[in-house]
């Protein structure tokens, strides 16, 4: 059985709104070490990974693995329900075909009268599995490069460049630029430094300078997720292109875009 209890503003609450839109449904993994979730966009462009500690919950239990499809757009309907001051309870069981969600409304009424007027429940039907399978994604550190900086930061950056973006890293720098044909159109220049504070800092670690290069479009895929760290950590390796952009909340959940670049042709 699972079983987990959320309160109003909730981790959960806010990492839904921050992919909801990426796709329509999605295969959630309930395991005793917490929640695991992989998205493929349509395109196979861009894979989104999830996980939920159990600290992220006011409570969490789950004594058997279980799979759960759930469509994200009613999850998240379902989940701001749960209004301030309010607390909310789902269970699902392996052999029953719905997902069980409980508001409770905390009173100063008498225990049967609470349960009577401060309690009510909702279903949620469980979508039928297409592929209940993780995707293998690789780690952070294989790849050439690592930077962190301030995710806020980054996202300015991506709102001044054009359809297609070239994100190239130095030992001292990281350039954002856009072209059109041979020209550079608009460019974005951060350099190392290491002194400010964390929060603030741009820090660059290098195995070899390394460049990658999308359309815009699939960047902004994961500028939805900025809200939720104030520090975002980019991965990357020109060959074959690829990008990881992780942003790790509270020490206790990250979410990790996968994205593959444009090949050289």
């Amino acid at each position: 059985m699972l079983e987990f209890r959320l309160v109003h503003g909730s981790l959960l609450k806010k990492v839904v709104k921050a992919i909801k839109g990426f796709v329509d449904d999605a295969l959630f993994f309930f395991t005793a070490d917490g929640v695991s979730l992989h998205l493929v966009e349509p395109t196979k462009v861009v894979v989104l990974y999830l996980f939920l500690s159990p600290q992220s919950f006011d409570h969490y239990h789950c004594d058997d693995d279980i799979i759960l499809g759930i469509n994200l757009k009613t999850l998240y309907k379902k989940l701001k329900r749960c209004s301030e001051g309010n607390t909310l309870t789902i269970t699902a069981k392996h052999d029953e075909d719905v997902i069980t969600f409980t508001y409770h409304r905390p009173s100063t009424l008498p225990d049967f009268q609470d349960r009577m007027y401060n309690l009510s429940e909702y279903y949620l039907k469980r979508m039928e599995l297409i592929n209940g399978q993780l995707v293998q994604l690789p780690e952070m550190n294989t790849l050439d490069a690592i930077i962190r900086m301030p995710s806020a930061k980054l996202v300015r950056i991506f709102e001044g460049l054009g359809r297609i973006v070239t994100v190239s890293v130095t030992k001292e720098k990281v350039k954002f630029s856009t072209t059109d044909g041979d020209n550079i159109t608009a460019k974005a220049v951060i350099r190392q430094n290491k002194d400010k504070p964390a929060e603030e800092a741009t820090i660059i670690e290098l195995t070899e300078p390394a460049s990658f290069t999308i359309e815009l479009r699939y960047i902004n895929s994961f500028a939805y997720a900025t809200p939720l760290s104030k520090t975002v950590f980019i991965s990357l390796q020109s060959e074959p292109p690829l990008m990881l952009v992780k942003y790790g909340v509270a020490n206790v959940a990250e979410i990790m875009f996968y994205l593959n670049g444009i090949e050289d042709e």
